[in-house]
């Protein structure tokens, strides 16, 4: 890693492949190289994006001397391990959501970092999207006064996604609505109580002998007064895709609006009753990025300019957060400071959920959070 560039790898070409002309444009980012089973979609995309080093070995990606990070774009079941051997191989990680699917992956990982010197982060967009980057914002300025609880919820129709999806336990899949309730105030969870409720097919449950429809999580705040709720579903409950954060303050509390694309709902302390409520359309946040990426916030990935994907269009999903997930990671490893959510942060928040899980099997006992994910 030179003084101005980092060389970067992604792995994984379904998700991951919205991130190649984002690092391209990124003035301090090499992308050097791209990995994927499939060889065939591997030399389109290389073709396509004129990427020389084409993987479709990842243990031989790994083994290359130029790659300074990765970035981990796989299917849930691989980023634990995957993470792990990255790290291993001296390689700085950045990983899409959860960190890994059990709290002793996670604690590797975290090991791993400390013992040599490497940075992770976990790619959790909600924390970089432009509502909660105005929230963040107001709470920054004092306009929220003091916080008093949190809340999130992600809710989800997976019926028909295949592989692991049939059946997951809400909460083994929880970053989303974690990730916001603990970002705000950079807050640790100390321990958690979930209850399970409803229950799905039974050919679901099967897969992971889960059979709850819900999972609602009690998060309490390590030192702290706060305490955050969370609740989420993914197969049998009538709901539209919403991925909400709300916080309630004692000047003002944000909400996230019920139906997708509506404007959030800002309420003001003691104005007159049908004056606290307002509708706020989010502003956006590019400002904080390099202007080589900043479009990116807004527009499509691949825009009429350059070249069309139709898996996602930038901004009419994960809030225009992509390009902040980038310059955030990039910025960490060239200044030598620590992301948000580093290793521990992201420990933090995926236990949670896979505790919370735990916790629901037992009837909302409460468990700690273990001593690896706290500062």
């Amino acid at each position: 890693m030179n003084a101005k560039k980092v060389n970067i790898a992604i792995i994984g070409l379904g998700f991951g492949a919205e991130f190649i002309p984002i690092y391209q444009k990124h003035p301090n980012a090499n992308l050097v190289a791209i990995c994927q089973r499939n060889e065939t979609k591997l030399n389109e995309l290389g073709d396509t994006f004129g990427i020389k080093k084409r993987y479709t070995s990842y243990d031989d990606l790994l083994l290359d001397m130029e790659i300074d990070a990765v970035h981990i774009n796989t299917p849930i079941p691989d980023h634990g391990l995957q993470s792990i051997k990255a790290l291993k191989a001296g390689k700085h990680v950045a990983c899409t959501v959860p960190m890994a699917t059990t709290v002793e992956e996670c604690m590797e990982i975290v090991e791993l970092t400390q013992k040599k010197g490497l940075t992770y982060m976990m790619m959790e967009t909600v924390v970089y999207a432009r509502e909660f980057l105005y929230m963040k914002e107001l709470y920054e300025q004092g306009q929220l006064g003091k916080i008093q609880f949190l809340k999130a919820s992600h809710q989800q129709d997976m019926d028909g996604w295949p592989n692991y999806w049939p059946g997951l336990p809400p909460m083994h899949y929880a970053t989303h609505c974690v990730g916001p309730v603990l970002a705000l105030t950079r807050g640790e969870a100390e321990y958690v109580s979930c209850f399970g409720s409803g229950t799905i097919r039974e050919e679901l449950i099967a897969h992971y002998n889960s059979p709850f429809a819900v999972e609602t999580t009690h998060i309490k705040f390590r030192n702290s007064d706060l305490s955050a709720q969370v609740y989420r579903s993914l197969f049998d409950v009538a709901r539209q895709y919403r991925e909400s954060f709300e916080v309630y303050g004692s000047k003002k509390s944000v909400e996230w609006p019920l139906i997708e694309g509506k404007p959030l709902v800002v309420h003001t302390a003691k104005r007159p009753e049908p004056e606290i409520p307002e509708e706020i359309e989010s502003p956006d946040f590019a400002k904080l990025l390099p202007p080589e990426i900043q479009h990116f916030t807004t527009q499509g990935v691949y825009d009429s300019d350059e070249h069309q994907h139709l898996s996602f269009t930038q901004g009419a999903g994960h809030g225009g957060s992509h390009p902040h997930l980038v310059h955030e990671f990039i910025h960490a490893l060239l200044e030598n400071k620590s992301p948000y959510p580093n290793a521990k942060q992201s420990a933090n928040i995926t236990c949670v959920g896979i505790l919370a899980h735990e916790s629901a099997l037992k009837g909302g006992e409460i468990i700690k959070l273990p001593e690896f994910t706290l500062s």
